[in-house]
């Protein structure tokens, strides 16, 4: 019988609604069974992290609620900017898997020049880091400031947009850049639109963490 890879996840947004709490588990248990995920989100964050400020503010309460977790085989950040994550690393003893950084190597391997799709002007991190000045950016989506507006007809219309630009201005593959695209389930949508690969967030963190699964077998 495959054993279970108990693996805690961090959302970087307050949620009240468990429904919405849990769907960035239920996607990656889906595509992945053999991972069990138990998802908590950080407190006093209802707008997640859309801002250096904002990314600042939320370091601490994820390693604080990193703490909280028992008997975990491995910890995701789910957030593109992979907040806390380089510090997690340095205090834990299993592996800490940002979104970010998973959806930049998946999308190293499409070519040289993605398109980053989030929800701010500048590119998170892990993603400038891995294709510096091959990096295509064109900013954030007209009308999206927060995770909270990607839930809308317009939000995604306007996630649609930008999507066909980046394809315009040479892009390769489409980086998706905030981990609420997986809540809306756009990635398959813009894949269609576009005709290039998208790398979903959720769907990316999942990947690299069943590799450390995989790993111990």
């Amino acid at each position: 019988m495959e054993k279970r890879w108990k693996t805690g996840l961090i959302r970087v947004v307050t949620l009240t609604d468990d429904s919405l709490t849990n769907i960035h588990g239920e996607i990656i248990m889906k595509k992945f069974p053999c991972l069990q995920i138990e998802t908590k989100c950080i407190p006093d964050q209802p707008e997640g992290i859309h801002s250096p400020e904002t990314k600042a503010a939320a370091i601490p309460k994820i390693i604080e609620l990193a703490k909280t977790f028992k008997d975990i085989n491995s910890l995701i950040i789910s957030c593109a900017d992979n907040p806390a994550v380089p510090e997690l690393k340095e205090q834990l003893d299993i592996p800490v898997i940002g979104a970010g950084s998973s959806v930049a190597a998946l999308a190293a391997g499409y070519g040289r020049r993605p398109g980053v799709l989030g929800i701010t002007e500048y590119a998170p991190e892990p993603y400038e880091y891995i294709f510096g000045r091959d990096l295509i950016n064109l900013g954030k989506p007209d009308g999206v400031s927060n995770t909270l507006d990607l839930m809308t007809d317009a939000g995604k219309e306007s996630v649609v947009r930008l999507a066909m630009r980046l394809k315009k201005a040479g892009a390769d593959s489409i980086a998706l850049a905030c981990t609420g695209m997986s809540t809306i389930r756009v990635a398959e949508l813009l894949s269609k639109r576009t005709g290039l690969p998208v790398i979903d967030p959720v769907t990316a963190e999942g990947l690299m963490t069943y590799y450390e699964y995989v790993k111990t077998l």
